[in-house]
């Protein structure tokens, strides 16, 4: 559907240009955007393979079994049937581990590991509450490094790139309670 709606506006554009006589500006606007969309994509990947590579080195190290431990309190409330060492718990962490450090795309292939481990101990084919939760929390993480949004301000030249960090922290941690919040609200009500 995304996609008749996109053609569907880019044939607009050059129908309008064409009748108002500037089709010359559509086709090099075109190009131009094209060039700018190939541009900001090799920044963003570049971000990704750093921290793609930062998150295995953290892995290796064992920053992200310390991480884990800091984060116990917390995840012994979001997700108390499973035990601290457990795989879906080790995947769950460094899920949220890249999270927070804005890993944003990096942190997808961690997401699909913590849920396929969760689902291992989950009989049946309905999401169970951990599943649930670990969504809300995948979805709604707080970011204390935006690095992407960052890439993408750096990619247009902002003039403070980095003016961004503190709405961004409030706005994640506002999204995250709440996302909580309701998790835990259904799940009592079921």
């Amino acid at each position: 559907m995304l996609n008749y709606i996109w053609g569907g506006m880019m044939l607009i554009s050059i129908v309008f240009g064409a009748v108002s006589g500037n089709l010359q500006s559509v086709a090099s606007e075109i190009m131009n955007g094209a060039k700018e969309g190939v541009n900001v994509a090799l920044s963003l990947v570049g971000v990704m393979c750093l921290w793609s590579g930062i998150m295995e080195i953290a892995s290796k190290s064992g920053f992200t079994k310390f991480f884990g431990y800091l984060l116990r309190p917390v995840t012994k409330i979001l997700f108390p049937k499973l035990k601290a060492d457990s795989e879906a718990m080790n995947a769950i962490v460094m899920n949220m581990t890249a999270n927070m450090l804005g890993m944003s795309n990096a942190a997808t292939p961690l997401g699909i590991k913590a849920v396929k481990e969760l689902h291992k101990l989950n009989p049946g084919n309905v999401a169970s509450d951990d599943i649930c939760m670990f969504i809300v929390i995948n979805t709604a993480s707080i970011q204390l490094i935006p690095s992407t949004v960052l890439a993408l301000r750096q990619s247009v030249n902002s003039a403070n790139m980095f003016e961004i960090i503190f709405p961004v922290w409030i706005v994640s941690l506002a999204a995250i309670t709440a996302g909580v919040i309701m998790c835990k609200g259904v799940r009592k009500g079921a």
